[in-house]
């Protein structure tokens, strides 16, 4: 057989640096576990056996999802610790929203290069949000694939699996017109409408630059974490009878919230009911946006929407600012 010098390393794939990362993210991802989780880190699968005594009839509800071009804005800025808690706050909020509770996350992490200390910082990121939505990190994948991304770059993606009693689903079925909006801030884009605000902003300010009215730099602001909802929704849900909720993600408040009406039903939304963060007028305003190509594409400072009763809407407001959560009406179910 005749030698050659083409190793693994040689293509760019580095199994040292692999082993080296699966080493350092070990204690990040046990420090998510709970007694629930019965296989370490390093086997072919992620073992969990979930205790189901408090449910008649449990249903599994999972989502999975990404961040988009935020993360070009992440490696811009080198900062790497904060887009795996954007992750999980994303797809937490996603089955949250549908009245379940997370269980367990697996994650998936894709370099050009691989760099165990930029992967360390990922998953710690991960670890995090984990902790605080109450779910365990039990596995996921890490992958060198020189030729498909540069050196520099890489992608990741998530999957959250939660649990929910069928007769607590939150599914809009029990929505009526007269019904209210409710919503609540969010925290910056959170992982949408990235592409669009990168070319507007970008063709003008640099990611260090801070116009007018920004109270941090322009790649701090677009660098936000993505805003968890968990805890908020737990306290509305055991407090009243919500009919609805939407996490308003890629299509606005329109196009998320629409998705949980019964047919025959509408909404009237009132865009002057909150003041929009100041982002999202500089986007605008550099870039020429139309008022319903904004609306189409990032939240406006909405992060979620709960549909209840207009008998309820006081008491939301209420227990909400427990938490130091501003509750607005922004419309209505017609």
């Amino acid at each position: 057989m005749k030698k050659t010098n083409n190793t693994y390393k040689s293509a760019g794939v580095n199994l040292k640096a692999g082993d080296e990362t699966v080493k350092r993210i070990k204690k990040y991802a046990k420090s998510t576990f709970n007694k629930n989780v019965i296989s370490d880190i390093g086997m072919f699968g992620g073992f969990f056996k979930p205790d189901l005594k408090q449910y008649k009839n449990p249903v599994l509800v999972s989502s999975v999802d990404g961040v988009g071009t935020k993360l070009k804005i992440a490696i811009g800025m080198k900062v790497h610790d904060t887009i795996g808690q954007d992750l999980v706050n994303h797809c937490v909020n996603d089955i949250a929203v549908c009245g379940a509770e997370p269980l367990f996350f697996l994650d998936y992490i894709a370099f050009g290069k691989l760099n165990p200390n930029v992967a360390e910082k990922i998953i710690k990121g991960f670890s995090i949000a984990c902790k605080q939505n109450s779910c365990a990190l039990i596995g996921g994948e890490t992958a060198e694939m020189p030729g498909l991304y540069n050196k520099n770059e890489y992608d990741i993606s998530g999957t959250i699996v939660g649990i929910v009693d069928k007769s607590k689903v939150i599914n809009g079925s029990k929505i009526k017109e007269g019904d209210k909006l409710i919503g609540f801030t969010s925290s910056g884009l959170h992982t949408n409408g990235y592409s669009l605000a990168r070319k507007i902003l970008l063709s003008k300010y640099r990611l260090g630059d801070k116009p007018k009215g920004l109270r941090n730099s322009i790649g701090s602001e677009l660098l936000k974490i993505h805003k968890p909802y968990l805890k908020l929704i737990r306290l509305i849900k055991s407090n009243v009878d919500v009919k609805g909720l939407s996490h308003i993600t890629g299509g606005g408040i329109i196009g998320n919230t629409k998705r949980i009406l019964p047919k025959g039903r509408g909404m009237i939304i009132n865009w002057y009911a909150w003041k929009q963060p100041k982002l999202y007028e500089l986007i605008q305003e550099t870039g020429n946006v139309s008022d319903k190509e904004m609306q189409s594409v990032f939240n406006l400072g909405i992060g979620l929407v709960a549909v209840v009763s207009k008998k309820d809407v006081k008491k939301v407001i209420e227990i909400s600012s427990t938490l130091k959560e501003k509750a607005i009406v922004i419309g209505q179910v017609i």
